[in-house]
């Protein structure tokens, strides 16, 4: 190959889709290219043109513009364009102009036609266009979540129990209450235990469980002394261990079986029950939520909270999708306080008059990660007196408060506690306030209705917060100045994408060369959600449900609220991967994500994904215009 030839190829490698060719297939590829300069300002092709060949800038930037001659997007190196135009009648579908001195490769209609043809992989990155790309990513994700990524080997508690075929069903019985088991493997003594892979089952043949004991021999009268091998199951269905946990429940449930013994190279390693499943699959985070209930004191709970982050470090390894770990970390948050003003009440007596403590925030949201303060109120009972309750409230709020933080949720830097005065307010109070909020949009209350309009009661009268939630949502929605100026404040934070499309990244500081993912990311993405679930009068508060009322309404484009879900997943579940990978490398977690610890196909997930809040956020301001705010 010659020298050039090869510099094409190491070029076109680093981006997808050429990084996936096989190296015989590249190297064809890079001997077919053209190379072909512009200068700055130059047109590349006009809409309608006739194209014949797929662009991929080796140096430089483009600009594609649309049929009326408004930008469309900007790319720079390794960008690819020309593609619509080869799958649509050979016609452009977006004009290209220069923006600098570029080079690009220019590679043949034919050979683009036939690695289209050739690989399923190349075709389909081509005939997806940005936004279905980042969708079919988010879907892959979700597909390969749950008991589809765990093996079998994962449910292992133990050692297989074994009987032999001569035992007595008396002895056999007698085994599974030593050992504390369900079931026993039965096996001949005169076979030997062996590790050879090509032998049948070897010593096992056959099983028996606690059923088959009551229904065999104790429903049936039989003697004690009834050799095992009289009612054990012989036909005994097995597993392979390097199966997955939903292959086995599949098997399980298929031949209806509740005992299924795992096998390494055709010898039992492990039993799998149902209950295992059950318990691994579906209870985990509700299993540590009873655990939490259980604990007695606050230094109980704070030791118990060490375990949160094995929660959530297992949900991200089994492609748990944001919403699921999301909503477990919030549910677990919420069990925190509901504990620590059990354990109050406890200490302080009953509350002298009715109230309820409420979580605000991504607690509120179910959008919840590892990584979070803490942000709650009081709502009183409209009979409140200070002089006669006060201090009963503040001591509970404190109690509360220094738990939360002693637990792992750190104090509120604004103060946003119940801890804070300002923050204990009865029904009446907190409706009034919103009230005020609403009619005199000022910053300060933008920035408190962020905030506080994500609320959720967690303990006591919990319906003053549903009360509350549909108060917010009606008056909202019949003020559209407020509307006007909450869509304003969620433009203040934008994605963090550059002129030509790449990231921006913090110059210096702790975080150089990262983005914040979330005060970038989900934070201005929760904040045009909610802007949008107001004006529909949506009552919800997860972003992807509000994304669900914000649809049915119909008040943005087609395809756009699916755009948006698929944004708000990819980058969440980014978020969520980032606080992962640093736990497990005994890094103190943050949200401050380096673009250089992506892949390729990652870092341009991502800027797509951030591409749809861009265009999300100009609908925004076109949407809810107040000339008199806007300005």
């Amino acid at each position: 190959m010659e020298v050039e030839h090869q510099e094409v190829a190491n070029f076109l490698e680093a981006y997808a889709p050429f990084s996936d060719l096989p190296s015989d297939a590249l190297n064809t590829l890079a001997s077919n290219v053209e190379v072909s300069y512009y200068r700055c300002g130059s047109q590349i092709f006009e809409y309608e043109q006739q194209i014949n060949y797929l662009y991929v800038i080796r140096s430089g930037s483009v600009e594609l513009l649309r049929r009326s001659g408004e930008l469309y997007h900007r790319i720079s190196t390794g960008g690819i364009f020309g593609h619509r135009g080869l799958l649509m009648n050979r016609k452009v579908r977006f004009g290209a102009n220069t923006l600098e001195d570029t080079l690009v490769y220019c590679i043949p209609v034919g050979i683009f036609d036939e690695y289209c043809n050739n690989f399923e992989f190349f075709a389909d990155y081509f005939e997806a266009d940005d936004n279905t790309r980042l969708k079919m990513t988010v879907s892959e994700q979700a597909d390969s979540n749950d008991m589809t990524t765990a093996k079998v080997t994962k449910l292992i508690l133990r050692d297989v129990v074994y009987a032999e075929r001569n035992s007595t069903v008396q002895q056999a019985a007698q085994v599974m209450a030593k050992e504390q088991v369900s079931s026993l493997l039965i096996y001949d003594p005169a076979k030997p235990m062996v590790d050879d892979p090509e032998e049948d089952d070897a010593q096992v043949v056959g099983l028996i469980s606690d059923r088959d004991l009551r229904n065999k021999v104790v429903a049936q009268g039989l003697p004690y002394d009834t050799p095992v091998a009289d009612i054990m199951t012989t036909d005994v269905v097995i597993i392979d261990s390097n199966a997955y946990v939903f292959e086995a429940m599949m098997l399980m449930l298929r031949d209806s079986v509740h005992h299924l013994p795992i096998v390494h190279k055709r010898k039992p390693i492990g039993m799998l029950t149902l209950s295992d499943i059950l318990r691994y699959e579906s209870q985990s985070s509700l299993l540590f939520v009873r655990g939490l209930m259980e604990q007695q004191s606050v230094d109980d709970l704070a030791s118990y909270a060490k375990y949160l982050s094995t929660i959530f470090i297992r949900m991200v390894n089994e492609d748990a999708n944001s919403h699921m770990i999301g909503s477990a970390m919030s549910i677990i948050g919420k069990t925190f306080k509901h504990k620590l003003l059990e354990l109050a009440e406890a200490k302080l007596g009953p509350p002298p008059i009715a109230y309820c403590f409420i979580a605000l925030g991504s607690m509120a949201r179910d959008e919840q990660l590892i990584v979070t303060d803490q942000d709650n109120a009081l709502i009183l009972d409209n009979s409140y007196q200070y002089n006669m309750h006060g201090k009963y409230f503040e001591q509970l709020a404190k109690f509360v408060c220094d738990g939360l933080a002693n637990c792992g949720y750190t104090y509120c830097d604004g103060g946003i506690m119940a801890s804070n005065p300002a923050w204990r307010l009865t029904f009446d109070q907190w409706q009034a306030q919103f009230s005020d909020w609403i009619e005199n949009p000022k910053p300060e209350a933008l920035l408190n209705s962020s905030i506080f309009f994500d609320l959720e009661g967690v303990w006591g009268k919990v319906k003053w917060a549903e009360s509350l939630t549909n108060f917010i949502s009606k008056k909202a929605q019949k003020t559209p100045g407020f509307l006007a100026a909450m869509a304003h404040n969620a433009l203040r934070r934008t994605p963090p994408l550059g002129f030509f499309n790449g990231f921006v990244l913090e110059q210096d500081g702790q975080h150089r060369r990262s983005m914040n993912i979330k005060r970038r990311g989900t934070a201005p993405l929760s904040d045009l959600v909610r802007v949008h679930a107001l004006a529909v009068g949506s009552r919800k508060q997860n972003s992807f449900e509000r994304l669900e009322d914000i649809n049915e309404a119909n008040i943005l484009p087609k395809g756009k609220v699916q755009d948006l879900q698929a944004a708000l997943e990819y980058i969440a579940i980014m978020r969520i991967k980032h606080q992962s990978w640093q736990i497990e490398q005994n890094e103190k977690p943050d949200n401050s994500l380096s673009p250089e610890t992506l892949s390729e196909f990652e870092q341009r997930n991502l800027k797509e994904a951030f591409g749809v809040l861009d265009k999300a956020q100009s609908f925004l301001k076109f949407r809810y215009q107040n000339k008199s705010i806007m300005k």
